[in-house]
């Protein structure tokens, strides 16, 4: 079963916008038979998990003790597997060569760096082609603003697809198997 690493914000709380479109996108994500892969804290993390098992999915939470120390809180309920690393560090690279395609949801700091780093080895082709989605209007502004001619070449602007919806982006996840 293929796995899709899911990132975005640790913020967004039930019922909010966010995470709702998270928990859509998680839900589909199972239906479609995918295995729905996040960072397994809260936000974004706990409503992909919640979509996918509500959809009676498979999830895995990528954990790391160094996060746990710095704002301790376990692994969010909706975690079946769990795979903790001790660093940040060793769990972010977990999360973006881990996985068969990336989906990108509303995020800050962390989910930036996720983003860049998954597309940047791509790119070098430090990690096999896969797809990477990035969800919402947020990411839009973003690799809008970002993504310049002369910087980012037509070619590497091209691995990253924008999706409007969470059924779009799997739309895309199913038509490029």
């Amino acid at each position: 079963m293929a796995v899709i690493s899911v990132f975005g914000s640790s913020n967004p709380q039930p019922g909010s916008a966010d995470y709702e479109l998270s928990r859509q996108m998680g839900y589909l994500l199972a239906q479609a038979g995918f295995t729905v892969q996040t960072g397994g804290y809260g936000g974004v993390m706990a409503a992909a998990s919640q979509g996918a098992v509500e959809a009676g999915g498979t999830t895995i939470g990528v954990t790391c003790t160094q996060i746990e120390a710095f704002r301790p809180m376990p692994p969010n309920q909706w975690v079946r597997t769990e795979i903790k690393h001790e660093t940040l560090r060793q769990r972010l690279a977990y999360l973006v060569e881990n996985n068969d395609g990336i989906v990108v949801m509303p995020g800050g700091v962390g989910t930036l760096t996720e983003l860049s780093l998954s597309w940047s080895l791509v790119q070098v082709g430090e990690i096999p082609p896969r797809p990477i989605i990035a969800v919402g209007g947020l990411w839009a502004r973003t690799i809008a603003a970002f993504v310049s001619p002369e910087y980012v070449p037509p070619k590497y602007a091209a691995l990253i697809k924008l999706a409007k919806t969470p059924k779009e982006a799997v739309e895309y996840l199913l038509n490029s198997e």
